[in-house]
């Protein structure tokens, strides 16, 4: 494994810049001392642009006693996929009628439209409205329209950006609007940062993004940080989510965040399953936790015993990681989880075999 430096900003340099991009926390900081020297503090919330309600489609929220979800759909981009969306939006809906849907958004895209998620939305079939809901603060996560939106709401997409600022909604009403969306049978989603948030462990990056040789080289690195207790979706418990999977070459730390999560029990039973997905791929999963993929490729990579070390400021070492490759139209079930059909990988002292996103499965498990 080649050594990195330290980031200063999250690692969005091999692929290109996504439309919501996250805060650069160190020259946030840096601007907040200057502040401080130049006289006095200044309230991060003035700097906040206050929430933003867009509205597309009818203006009527559609009414109706009973949906046929939960269905979710886990992006490894910020974007939707239209061909995913499609079978969620079908499911919920159980093939009649519109449902509406809310995507919610820490910040405002850098380009182009303000509402990119809502436009691909409103060309599907079955969709009565998307509303665009953009919340700058944690507290914004108890805007009372934002939540009832929510709450009328049949599908929820987190938008790519910041799962930082998202983990902080954990301890606002939106966590429970969300919930009760998949409660009723609708579902919810998200891509990138979006992605991260919608598993049981969320790497939530709030101290910045961390790369696989960092990650490996050190599974307690200060950028290695988690959040749990925000959705446990049904099928998908013991998850921790990864994006941009293959492009950032995101394996290793995906191992580690693994590795970590079973060394301080963040998970029940003993094991963790980090699912990645690859930019533009996305898994779209129904309610008996069956998930087929669109798109570019996916893994799922199960620890499934305690690693042989993972201690802090040392290597990672973990012997035989279980790795499901998913290709285009491939399922994997999240409610009866394989036991087969994987092949092994393995890091020792921080080093990781070769060719981790590709192997000959077991055969005979």
């Amino acid at each position: 494994m080649r050594p990195h430096s330290r980031h200063t900003r999250p690692d969005f340099t091999s692929a290109p810049t996504p439309r919501r991009s996250p805060a650069h926390r160190i020259a946030a900081c840096a601007a907040a001392a200057l502040a401080l020297v130049a006289g006095g503090f200044v309230q991060a919330g003035r700097a906040e642009a206050a929430a933003s309600r867009i509205r597309l489609g009818s203006s009527a929220d559609a009414g109706r006693a009973a949906w046929s979800g939960p269905a979710f759909t886990m992006n490894g981009s910020g974007g939707i996929v239209p061909a995913s969306m499609a079978k969620a939006v079908d499911a919920i809906r159980g093939g009649t009628g519109s449902l509406d849907v809310v995507v919610l958004a820490a910040s405002t895209p850098g380009s182009g439209s303000r509402t990119p998620e809502c436009d691909a939305v409103m060309r599907l079939s079955g969709v009565n409205s998307c509303t665009t809901w953009t919340l700058t603060k944690a507290s914004d996560g108890n805007n009372a329209q934002a939540n009832a939106d929510i709450r009328n709401a049949e599908f929820v997409y987190f938008a790519g950006g910041d799962q930082c600022k998202y983990a902080a909604w954990k301890s606002t009403s939106l966590r429970s609007s969300v919930q009760s969306v998949v409660a009723k049978g609708g579902g919810a989603g998200g891509g990138s940062a979006g992605l991260h948030i919608n598993s049981s462990v969320v790497y939530d990056a709030c101290q910045g993004s961390i790369t696989s040789d960092e990650a490996l080289a050190d599974p307690y690195d200060p950028y290695a940080t988690f959040t749990t207790g925000m959705f446990d979706w049904p099928n998908y418990a013991d998850t921790i989510n990864d994006s941009h999977f293959v492009t950032r070459d995101r394996m290793g730390r995906t191992m580690a965040f693994v590795a970590r999560a079973l060394q301080d029990g963040l998970t029940t039973g003993g094991k963790v399953w980090g699912v990645g997905v690859e930019e533009g791929g996305s898994l779209f999963i129904d309610k008996n936790g069956l998930a087929t993929l669109s798109g570019p490729d996916a893994y799922v990579v199960l620890g499934d015993h305690q690693p042989e070390k993972a201690v802090s400021g040392q290597p990672l070492t973990y012997s035989n990681f279980k790795i499901w490759r998913l290709t285009f139209g491939r399922t994997f079930d999240f409610k009866n989880r394989p036991t087969c059909g994987y092949y092994l990988k393995s890091v020792t002292n921080g080093v990781t075999d070769s060719n981790l996103y590709d192997g000959t499965p077991v055969t005979g498990c």
